[in-house]
């Protein structure tokens, strides 16, 4: 079941769920808007071109309150929001659709799982012809959330949990297993 912005308001009064930094108009009928935060990743470029998924990817990290994404360019960013999920309840990253019909896609896998506890990365591409400036603070997407029937048996623990700022790929740590 999708929550709406009464139990919203509920939870984050109870403190059952923890969105920090939140002004009460990101407060949707059924979702929470989340605002681009002032860090972004870019892949280093690598000598061979090519990323090796068991090897740790290299990240150039910049802080800026304004980033020009360039056409058909990919950048990490995260939100300036950081969220706690309880154990039963998940989380869906949307983009805004104004910002799609610029041509500004949210790669992000769109799924926050319950426990998670973080700044959400979210990976942003730039489908159109012209550059789109991003500056921190606007409303880039929307966290809609959805109560499980009941807690999770294993909520998130992995190796995001707590992240701050936008966050690399950590696959490599997968194949170490």
């Amino acid at each position: 079941m999708i929550l709406s912005d009464k139990t919203l308001i509920k939870m984050l009064n109870d403190h059952s769920l923890v969105v920090t930094d939140l002004e009460p108009e990101q407060i949707q009928p059924a979702s929470i808007d989340i605002r681009i935060g002032n860090t972004f990743c870019i892949v280093e470029d690598s000598p061979s071109g090519i990323i090796n998924l068991e090897d740790e990817i290299q990240y150039k990290q910049i802080t800026a309150e304004k980033y020009t994404l360039l056409p058909g360019q990919f950048v990490l960013a995260t939100t300036m929001e950081y969220v706690e999920l309880p154990d039963d309840l998940t989380a869906f990253v949307e983009g805004r659709s104004s910002l799609g019909r610029m041509g500004l896609f949210i790669q992000n896998a769109g799924w926050v799982d319950p426990g998670f506890k973080g700044e959400i990365t979210l990976e942003l591409f730039n489908a159109n012809r012209c550059a789109i400036e991003l500056c921190a603070g606007r409303r880039i997407g929307q966290l809609v959330f959805a109560q499980l029937d009941e807690k999770a048996l294993n909520p998130y623990r992995g190796k995001y949990q707590g992240q701050r700022g936008a966050t690399g790929s950590k696959v490599f740590l997968d194949s170490k297993k």
